[in-house]
């Protein structure tokens, strides 16, 4: 099967007041249709700025990102983004963030967000507020926003990061869930090894400074995996078993990357 991203040799740099910082170098990365990538490695290794980038948030690198066979040069629909923080509109109702600029009246939208609603398990919670939803909730909902438009691909940028064990392991189980029914192309930015075999059909580990991929390992593992079992923790230790072999650099400033 042909990949629907490629990234080729692509070159990141930033510009700070004390010199130039190397944030991505020679990446080269192909995801197929409906994969479920894992993007690991530590803090200032180009994790996040590698997501912008397939997102068309930043264009100002050397290389080439392709989607469908076609340029990233901007943001757009068919790609979408989810941070670790919700970004709800605090005024607007669970059912009216979903929808954002599309109007519920239409049959059509309202059909998609009410399968969206049940899709992320808030069915109920449709004339709810933001401040009326724990945390996990409401990144619910800003997944369920970023389906809507059926993007090719959706980028999760340590979406769980600030959550609590329990929840983090509810929302896991939810995104796999919503991943087995659409089968959305998805990358996914994570700290945590156990949530990178977790969730990932292959785990990107990255070294820092420049950020270059050290490797990728396949997790050949069937759909549900149990993180007690022998053969997830053998792929564990396996990622882990790499990830310890990376130099962090001196800590700099990381500029966000």
């Amino acid at each position: 099967m042909s990949a629907a991203l490629q990234i080729n040799r692509l070159n990141k740099s930033f510009v700070t007041p004390s010199g130039v910082v190397h944030a991505l170098k020679d990446i080269q990365l192909h995801v197929r249709p409906g994969e479920f990538v894992t993007i690991i490695g530590p803090s200032g290794c180009g994790k996040s700025t590698l997501l912008k980038i397939i997102a068309g948030l930043d264009i100002d690198y050397d290389g080439e990102v392709l989607l469908d066979q076609q340029p990233v040069r901007k943001p757009g629909i068919d790609k979408g983004f989810i941070f670790q923080e919700h970004r709800l509109f605090p005024w607007l109702t669970v059912e009216r963030n979903i929808a954002a600029d599309l109007p519920l009246s239409r049959h059509d939208t309202r059909r998609k967000v009410d399968d969206l609603i049940e899709a992320v398990r808030l069915k109920g919670f449709e004339k709810a507020y933001p401040r009326e939803l724990s945390g996990g909730m409401s990144q619910r909902v800003a997944i369920a926003r970023a389906l809507l438009r059926n993007p090719k691909v959706l980028l999760l940028d340590e979406p769980f990061g600030a959550l609590d064990a329990f929840t983090r392991g509810h929302m896991q189980e939810v995104l796999l869930d919503i991943w087995r029914r659409n089968k959305t192309m998805m990358i996914f930015v994570t700290h945590d090894i156990d949530e990178a075999v977790f969730l990932g059909n292959r785990v990107v580990i990255m070294d820092p400074r420049p950020g270059t991929i050290r490797g990728v390992i396949p997790i050949d593992l069937p759909y549900p995996r149990k993180k007690s079992s022998g053969s997830f923790q053998e792929f564990r230790r396996r990622v882990l078993s790499e990830f310890e072999k990376i130099d962090e650099p001196e800590l700099v400033d990381s500029y966000g990357i």
